[in-house]
């Protein structure tokens, strides 16, 4: 198993797990743009229960099916955690400590982008989400592989 390990920008809070990562992607959804303030979401899946946590953590539920969490000092974004995937864990790449650890396979939410994106590397590009594919029995980019 790979031990893995990230923290929100004041290093309050802190999390570890040791597993694989499940899925990576980069994700341009406006729900991601908006809990994040930025254009995109570097994202990795991790199994729930694999995921430990310290520090002063918040959590809010940003829709039906969503909850993300957030460190409660600084207010870095740390997870996304839904009922649609009730075994996993999605995280920010940016709070991993080894940032090599991260190696995306697809762009999802595609057609959510802002106009000024353009990607040119060879990720396959995914009109919808993970979310999407599970409510339609597909599957996206969900290979479990050592980063």
């Amino acid at each position: 198993m790979t031990a893995l390990s990230g923290r929100c920008m004041c290093g309050a809070t802190t999390w570890t797990a040791t597993t694989q990562i499940i899925w990576a992607a980069i994700c341009y959804c406006e729900d991601c743009r908006k809990a994040a303030s930025c254009d995109h979401v570097s994202w990795f899946g991790l199994e729930r229960r694999a995921v430990n946590w310290k520090g002063p953590r918040k959590c809010f539920k940003s829709s039906e099916l969503v909850v993300r969490s957030f460190c409660q000092d600084c207010g870095s974004p740390m997870s996304f955690e839904t009922e649609i995937f009730e075994s996993e864990t999605h995280l920010y790449a940016a709070t991993l400590n080894d940032r090599t650890s991260y190696k995306p396979s697809a762009h999802i939410y595609w057609s959510e982008r802002l106009p000024w994106i353009e990607i040119s590397d060879s990720l396959p590009k995914h009109s919808k989400g993970l979310q999407h594919a599970a409510k339609n029995d597909q599957e996206i980019s969900r290979r479990k592989s050592k980063p």
